[in-house]
């Protein structure tokens, strides 16, 4: 790399540093060293507390909403970095989602708490708290959560199973197709649809609120006239009809 370059990227760099700047706090001397699994190399990393004290410098009336749901075998936690208390849920600086399950060799670590830490961490670095270290927030671990509940056999022969051609691939076996009885009406009695009948609203202003039911002892003149003048509702229409038809059969039986 030329000395132009590296000048380019230093001046980048002390760019970066000014995102979020607090007047007299400098987060450099918080930073701490960790090793990455991958490549062996050590590098720096902001710790969350550092993260969320420097998010309260810059945003005093700032809020970190934290929503954790249990999945298999980890908790899933989302955070969301508001610059006020007050905003709306949808205003929000940066959001992140993170992962943790239990780990036997650290039995005392809460999958829940560790989940809740990781995603505040990244949500913070994506909003800016510590983007000019090399990792700001929750260190990764040393092999990926397994999110999709494969197992290592089906996980290989997948990849096994993408790599042949399309043509050589075992089919799956065919869904078996299912039919279902088809549901057959229940037939009411003469007495059951009169109750339903009975249960209709009274169209009639005068008798707001009650049901033809409650009407029909009272005025049963306002039954007859729902049954051949009212064309408001022809369901209720016919509702006063069979009352009436109802009523008249019990007359003459």
């Amino acid at each position: 790399m030329s000395q132009n370059n590296s000048n380019d990227k230093a001046a980048m760099l002390a760019m970066i540093e000014k995102i979020n700047e607090v007047s007299g706090f400098d987060p450099a001397p918080f930073a701490v060293d960790y090793t990455d699994l991958n490549t062996g190399e050590t590098r720096k990393r902001l710790p969350v507390m550092i993260q969320m004290a420097w998010f309260r410098m810059k945003y005093p009336e700032g809020k970190i909403s934290v929503q954790v749901t249990p999945a298999k075998d980890c908790f899933v936690a989302t955070a969301r970095v508001y610059p006020k208390y007050s905003d709306p849920v949808d205003a929000y600086l940066a959001e992140a989602t993170a992962s943790r399950g239990y780990l036997a060799d650290k039995p005392s670590v809460s999958p829940r708490e560790w989940a809740q830490t990781a995603a505040v961490g990244i949500a913070l670095r994506n909003a800016g708290f510590g983007l000019q270290f090399s990792m700001a927030g929750e260190d990764f671990e040393e092999n990926a959560p397994n999110e999709l509940g494969m197992t290592e056999n089906s996980a290989e022969n997948k990849t096994l199973q993408s790599s042949i051609p399309e043509q050589m691939q075992t089919p799956l076996p065919k869904e078996e197709e299912y039919t279902a009885i088809p549901a057959v009406p229940k037939k009411l009695t003469q007495e059951e649809k009169l109750q339903q009948a009975m249960a209709k609203p009274c169209p009639i202003t005068k008798f707001s609120g009650k049901t033809l039911g409650e009407v029909l002892p009272v005025d049963p003149g306002a039954i007859t006239w729902v049954a051949t003048k009212f064309k408001g509702d022809e369901e209720l229409a016919e509702a006063a009809r069979f009352i009436c038809e109802y009523a008249a059969q019990q007359a003459t039986a």
